[in-house]
């Protein structure tokens, strides 16, 4: 099979996975969000521990842990997605799936604003364009909601502040993951140990099924991770960025249709500036690669 073939269908699977997370984390609704991000901080450990053992990774994992340029990128990201990962399942809970899929929309927005205010890089008229109808939306809901959507902000926050960590820390999909889940580890074995001492661990009293559903919630954390790392070395940033709106579609639709959430008309207008917003910065990536393509092709056929 072509690499790029390849690249693709392991890009795709990821993101079918993650649109598919609400329907997993609402079979584990008898648990609380902190006990089931502690569960999952734990076994997602487990599951890289595994494969780190099985591809004889140490070398990379200790090189990582040597250099404090790297590591603390990385220890930060794990704090990061440790926030993003407990929102979310939080969000699952209170039955805001659509709220969620919010924040996953605007992600790519935020991460363009970080290049900007962090990397020093400048947009283009019709980028800047997508952020002003992004914002608008944004404030549109808030004032739908009357307040914020506290849930989509911050799970745009930390993801997009996730990615700029794992940038500055350059390290493999395996690698950077066996960091980050041993750093959160032992404050999530330290909350799994005290909910069990006072009575409020729940994994353990719901049936055999229920406790090896609350176990794989570790390789259905690595696997799409390890998937996604896969396809980024096999196909272009641009076909990458495409799939990236699978899940958030996926995830509101589940929202909409599986769990029927409710969506005002002012709602449905603040999706609609978002998704406008995302065509219009997806139409610029696209028109962008195209022109660097042709300049590449006329500088080698010179």
């Amino acid at each position: 099979m072509p690499e790029q073939r390849r690249g693709f269908i392991q890009g795709l699977s990821a993101y079918l996975l993650w649109g598919l997370f609400p329907l997993y984390w609402r079979l584990l609704d008898e648990s609380g969000a902190i006990e089931l991000l502690a569960h999952r901080i734990v076994w997602a450990l487990v599951t890289i521990a595994l494969l780190v053992v099985v591809l004889r990774r140490f070398g990379q994992v200790r090189a990582l842990l040597a250099e404090p340029r790297r590591r603390w990128p990385l220890i930060a990201g794990s704090v990061l997605i440790s926030v993003n990962w407990g929102v979310y399942i939080w969000g699952v809970e209170q039955n805001r799936v659509v709220e969620t899929s919010l924040g996953y929309f605007i992600t790519p927005l935020f991460t363009v604003l970080l290049g900007v205010f962090v990397l020093g890089e400048r947009l283009r008229v019709l980028q800047w364009t997508a952020l002003a109808i992004a914002f608008v939306a944004v404030v549109g809901l808030t004032i739908e909601a009357g307040q914020p959507p506290w849930i989509a902000l911050a799970l745009t926050l930390s993801f997009g502040f996730y990615g700029l960590a794992k940038k500055k820390a350059g390290a493999g999909a395996l690698e950077g993951m066996a960091v980050e889940s041993a750093t959160m580890a032992p404050v999530a074995l330290i909350a799994i140990v005290v909910m069990a001492l006072h009575g409020q661990s729940t994994v353990t009293g719901q049936g055999p099924g229920y406790l090896v559903l609350v176990l794989l919630t570790g390789p259905i954390t690595a696997v799409p991770l390890l998937l996604f790392g896969a396809a980024a070395t096999r196909i272009s940033m641009t076909t990458l960025g495409l799939l990236n709106y699978i899940a958030p579609i996926m995830q509101f639709a589940v929202g909409v249709l599986v769990f029927h959430e409710h969506m005002s008309s002012m709602r449905w207008a603040g999706f609609a500036l978002v998704w406008i917003a995302l065509v219009l910065f997806t139409l610029d990536g696209l028109t962008r690669r195209r022109r660097t393509v042709s300049l590449e092709v006329a500088a080698t056929a010179a």
